[in-house]
């Protein structure tokens, strides 16, 4: 074929040429990949009821969240900001509410209405370094109600950190979280932390914290957390803490799913040579009634001696125990994606002094009604 024959061939291709070097990078959007920057918020609005009390507003000094009863109030009231683009990411969160008012009692109150501020990077592939303030790394439950499978806490995640400050160094092992599914998913966390949940420094001694999360399938998460440091305030004898948290779930059906909950820990003492030793346990029982209503039953003890980790108690002569035994049955209705509609009864038995009213008298048990409405975007 004669050269000119191929010229309207080329001037047929001059256009898309022209418009491939003047074509525009590809974008986020273009790649349809997420938004790096994100909102949140959640209201939870509860209404508790405690049977023969008098002691006023206030719920069992050992209990933190949902605390408030025959009134009408706000438990956590939460609104924040995230950015994550797969390389950096961060948050701002701030909240009000009782649970504010009874779990950070003992911070500066600059500090009182974060729930979370953090800052991190991946300083390599498929980790993450933070800094800042964020959630606890311990415990089956967080301070986020719709999240956990009972509206009121367990005398466990009770007395141990719902939050923490330091630094955290998270690595994934495994396929991502989206796609777990299809192969074993491993996290390997280890943090160094102002203290046992505290925001300011106390004392100046940093304490160490480890969690490993297990997802063998899509049905089972094994967890395994655990703290070591010194929590006694400048001047008074170092006592070091140590602590372990496990706990499995498993979701044997559709409609059924099963928790166990461990937790044990141990204080060096200020009167005897051998330390002071906590542990608690928990099973749960989550069903699926119906599309938006589901059954939660749970079963609970905590025993601790000496009255180590609940501060509220106070032991004559530094010689009774704390022992509670119980368990809670709650109602979930879920009419729209957003709102959780909650109801449930809990029943507490202790020994002696634990219960103590103001009156003077001791019944021994303890029982309550708490229901809440809580909205979440």
């Amino acid at each position: 074929m004669k050269p000119a024959a191929y010229l309207p061939l080329l001037l047929a291709l001059l256009p898309l040429a022209a418009a491939a070097q003047t074509a525009p990078a590809p974008t986020r959007d273009s790649l349809a990949l997420p938004d790096p920057l994100s909102y949140y918020g959640f209201v939870d609005a509860y209404y508790g009821y405690d049977f023969r009390a008098d002691n006023g507003q206030e719920r069992p000094g050992f209990l933190y969240s949902h605390d408030r009863q025959n009134e009408f109030t706000v438990n956590q009231a939460l609104i924040g900001v995230r950015y994550d683009d797969d390389r950096v990411r961060g948050a701002l969160g701030l909240h009000a509410g009782s649970y504010v008012v009874a779990n950070y009692a003992a911070e500066e109150p600059v500090f009182r209405h974060i729930y979370e501020a953090y800052a991190g990077f991946r300083p390599f592939e498929k980790a993450w370094l933070d800094v800042g303030i964020f959630g606890s790394h311990i415990g089956f439950e967080s301070a986020i109600s719709k999240d956990n499978w009972t509206l009121t806490r367990s005398l466990m995640a009770e007395n141990s950190p719902y939050y923490e400050a330091g630094a955290r160094l998270t690595y994934e092992l495994g396929p991502t979280p989206y796609t777990y599914q299809t192969g074993s998913r491993l996290t390997l966390t280890a943090l160094v932390l102002n203290g046992w949940q505290n925001i300011r420094e106390t004392n100046q001694a940093k304490a160490l914290g480890t969690q490993i999360q297990w997802r063998p399938n899509a049905k089972v998460l094994v967890n395994s957390s655990t703290f070591y440091g010194n929590e006694q305030p400048p001047g008074e004898t170092r006592r070091r803490r140590y602590f372990h948290d496990f706990y499995l779930t498993y979701a044997a059906t559709d409609r059924l799913s099963l928790a166990l909950v461990f937790d044990v820990g141990k204080q060096q003492s200020e009167t005897r040579a051998r330390a002071d030793t906590w542990h608690a346990g928990a099973a749960l029982l989550r069903y699926k009634l119906a599309d938006g209503l589901g059954a939660i039953l749970r079963a609970e003890y905590y025993s601790a001696e000496r009255g180590v980790i609940i501060n509220s108690i106070r032991p004559r002569g530094g010689a009774a125990d704390f022992r509670v035994a119980g368990g809670s049955l709650g109602l979930d209705y879920q009419p729209g994606r957003n709102v959780l509609v909650r109801l449930e009864s809990r029943t507490l038995y202790g020994a002696s002094g634990i219960f103590r009213r103001r009156s003077g008298a001791d019944p021994g048990r303890y029982g309550n009604l708490t229901a809440s409405v809580a909205l979440s975007f």
